[in-house]
């Protein structure tokens, strides 16, 4: 505005001072709609998202509330009422529910009627992702040295990750997400025949499921699988059926995980391959798929109480659930 704001030199002063405040007052009271071309524009800024706190406290509860129904062995009053529960609490949280049932037989030859349950949240968003765990349990702690063929509580191996998956649906319920997430909850999982190699006596659930899908088209980003997870001292290396078919949803958990400071739980190393839910929903339905599930590699195995007597709620830590927990919920949150 400095050339408009000049006055000549010939004029007498007082005119020159005159002139030049009105000129000033001109200035200052242009319209609207004439800027500087110099001027940068305000750029609306994406509110951050906050990732909600996941409480370990609640899955803890959780967890407890199905190992106090009993061994969820299919076929028993045990199973039946905690299929219940479990359907009850989803709803609550305001998730859509269904249970896909079929009758399935096992590899001694009995007949059961599965249960999968699914709970959904946000079904009309394209952009999801499947959280999955499994809810039954082995009919029989044979790799115990006592009672070898009795039943057993199951608190990590499936109620732990049942239980997680629970609080992640409390959550979703407080705090909106906008990401669709699938909770399928697997039936008769651990019903299989530790004595042979064949790994379709394992998992009847999930390759149920992998095989009808209830939603046409069903194609969530990825899948991530809990196994074990609520245990002290747990350890999550890369699981080789993982890696083989899912590398890059393993990279992104584990540096999510990172990022959060838990690499003391979720490890570099790697682990071979395993026959467990994630391996059907991987080669049946193409759904990258991972498995997050506690295995000890300085011992080459599965925590000691791997179908055992001692997987009761003594083992179970809610430390160990807050970290798996919230590594759900950031993957969830912060999805973009």
């Amino acid at each position: 505005m400095a050339s408009t704001g000049q006055f000549k030199n010939n004029k007498k002063i007082f005119y020159g001072i005159g002139f030049f405040i009105l000129l000033i007052s001109a200035c200052n009271n242009q319209p609207n709609n004439q800027t500087d071309s110099t001027a940068t524009l305000p750029v609306k800024s994406t509110p951050q998202v906050i990732t909600p706190q996941f409480n370990a406290d609640s899955a803890y509860s959780f967890t407890k509330a199905q190992v106090d129904f009993g061994p969820r062995i299919p076929g028993t009053k045990a199973h039946e009422n905690c299929a219940n529960y479990l359907v009850a609490k989803l709803k609550s949280f305001g998730l859509k529910v269904m249970v896909q049932e079929a009758t399935v037989t096992t590899f001694d030859s009995k007949s059961f009627i599965l249960k999968n349950i699914i709970a959904s949240y946000e079904p009309e968003n394209t952009n999801r992702i499947l959280l999955t765990a499994h809810w039954d349990t082995r009919p029989w702690a044979d790799l115990d040295n006592i009672n070898p063929t009795k039943p057993f509580d199951g608190a990590d191996d499936g109620a732990s990750g049942v239980g997680e998956l629970l609080e992640v649906a409390r959550q979703l319920g407080l705090q909106k997400a906008q990401t669709g997430v699938d909770i399928v909850l697997f039936d008769i999982e651990d019903y299989g025949n530790q004595n042979s190699d064949d790994p379709n006596t394992w998992c009847l659930g999930s390759q149920y499921w992998s095989n009808h899908l209830p939603t046409p088209n069903y194609s969530p980003k990825y899948g991530i699988l809990l196994d074990m997870v609520g245990a002290k001292n747990a350890t999550f290396p890369m699981e080789g059926t993982s890696m083989r078919f899912a590398p890059n949803v393993v990279q992104k958990v584990w540096n999510t995980a990172a990022q959060l400071g838990y690499s003391n739980y979720f490890i570099g190393a790697t682990t071979g391959e395993t026959t467990d839910d994630h391996y059907f929903v991987n080669s049946i339905t193409g759904i990258p798929t991972i498995d997050i599930v506690d295995y000890r590699p300085a011992k080459k195995n599965y925590p000691y109480f791997h179908h055992c007597h001692s997987d009761n709620m003594s083992v179970i830590t809610t430390s160990t659930l807050k970290v798996v927990g919230q590594v759900l919920l950031e993957l969830i949150y912060q999805n973009k």
